[in-house]
């Protein structure tokens, strides 16, 4: 970082640091605590498609490493695209495994990084749901590939809305457990987000 880069207030970026994905299931414990939500066992990386034989070889292999899990339940790993174009690869789990669904997703980064596809991965998250039929939110803990920090983003089902106050809440009670993203303009929505209820 220069000095001009200094005087104009510009920050260097963060690097990536998926070792962070392992402070997850600390977090959910707080989250519980705090707030009464708990894990759905859903997980999904988000990334710009890609097409071409490379990356349908990277496909294939963090597919066979994670259906080589023989202590999964359900579906093991599915391909989805939402309706902005993007990719998912999407992991679920039963919801009492959240230190192996982290696992799937720190695989599935570390294996499109090795590859050549970090540029294009954009954030992974799990989700978190409440045992409260009258209760029309959905969570997400969601890690942002390119900066490094995490946001929870919490969504009414069947509606495009957010409950921000619940945001900024739970950002605040979690920051002890996982680096939030300081910049709040970064706290996308992702309406179309895998395991979401929204």
């Amino acid at each position: 970082m220069g000095l001009l880069d200094i005087l104009l207030g510009r920050t260097k970026p963060v690097p990536p640091d998926l070792d962070r994905l392992f402070g997850l299931p600390s977090a959910a414990v707080t989250l519980e605590v705090v707030s009464g939500f708990t894990p759905t066992g859903t997980g999904a990386v988000c990334f710009a498609t890609v097409e071409g034989a490379a990356f349908e070889q990277t496909h294939r292999e963090v597919r066979a490493l994670l259906d080589a899990d023989t202590g999964r339940t359900g579906p093991r790993v599915e391909l989805v695209q939402d309706a902005y174009g993007y990719s998912w690869l999407v992991s679920r789990r039963s919801p009492d495994q959240l230190p192996e669904l982290v696992n799937d997703l720190h695989a599935v980064n570390s294996s499109m990084e090795a590859n050549g596809f970090g540029p294009q991965l954009l954030c992974s998250l799990v989700t978190f749901t409440r045992d409260n039929p009258a209760d029309d939110r959905s969570l997400a803990l969601v890690y942002l590939y390119k900066r490094g920090g995490f946001y929870p983003l919490c969504t009414h089902a069947g509606r495009q809305s957010r409950d921000n106050a619940m945001e900024l809440q739970l950002a605040s009670a979690l920051e002890n457990d996982l680096r939030m993203e300081p910049d709040k303009s970064r706290w996308f929505p992702l309406w179309d987000a895998p395991g979401m209820g929204g």
